[in-house]
Order: C-alpha cells, then sequence, then structure tokens
C-alpha cells in the first residue's frame, strides 16, 4: 500500500487495483507528482531516488496481444501488468527514500521504455526523497 498525490493504492488486490482518497496527515510515507505537498513544509531533501520494474511478455501474452491488435483498441493482455509494473516502480522508490530516511518523496515522474528489440519494457518511477512536517 502506498499513497500517489492523496490517493491511498491497495496494490494487494490485483489485477483490480483498489484506490481510496484519504487525508494524507494520517499517513507515514506520502507520494506526490507535484514539487510541495500542500500543508506541509520540506525539512530536509535527501536526493533522488528511482524504482525500477522492467517486464517481458512471454510467449503467450504476446501471441495474445498480437491477436488483440489485430481487432485494434485497448490491448488487455498487457493492460493489468503493466499497472503492476507501475504499482512496482513506485514501491521500490518508496523503499529506496526510506532507507536513507525519507518520509516523502516529491516530483515524482513515472516513464515508460522498451529495452531495443528485446520485448523488454521498462517502467521507471523516479522523484526527491524528503522529510517534511506539517506547517
Amino acid at each position: 500500500m502506498f499513497l500517489l498525490d492523496g490517493v491511498r493504492f491497495l496494490s494487494d488486490v490485483s489485477p483490480n487495483w483498489i484506490i481510496e482518497v484519504i487525508d494524507l496527515s494520517k499517513s507515514d510515507f506520502i507520494v506526490v507528482t507535484t514539487p510541495t505537498v500542500a500543508g506541509y513544509k520540506i525539512k530536509k531533501v535527501l536526493g533522488m531516488v528511482t524504482g525500477l520494474a522492467p517486464r517481458t511478455r512471454g510467449v503467450g501474452g504476446a501471441f495474445k496481444g498480437a491477436f488483440q491488435s489485430l481487432k485494434g483498441g485497448e490491448v488487455t493482455a498487457f493492460t493489468s501488468e503493466i499497472e503492476k509494473a507501475r504499482v512496482q516502480a513506485i514501491e521500490r522508490a518508496i523503499e529506496k527514500a526510506k532507507e536513507i530516511g525519507a518520509n516523502a518523496i516529491i516530483g515524482m515522474d513515472i516513464e515508460t521504455s522498451d529495452i531495443g528489440q528485446t520485448n523488454i519494457t521498462l517502467i521507471s518511477a523516479t522523484g526527491t526523497a524528503v522529510i517534511i512536517e506539517p506547517e
């Protein structure tokens, strides 16, 4: 479970992620995409943290995805895997931030890239680990 911009993600309920909006003041770790957290001041900047989640499509998934792409529209064979990778990348960034003493990540950015001709998709979650306190 983690917070991203005031939304709690319960990642252990895959593949249908359950989210709920909560009060940030009741969380022990906060992740936001913005450079600040409303109602908090940054006490100390600890540095950049990144979480990576590489994924490859197995033969069955690649075949199913290729078949779905013939019809057009969303390729649902990959949607849940990409969502799981996104959550895993964010969780890994949080783990690294906690290791250096942070209680929040600001400026979280999530990117996706393909690694050459390998059928590997890399999801990265990068942000700035900080210590924040209520104003």
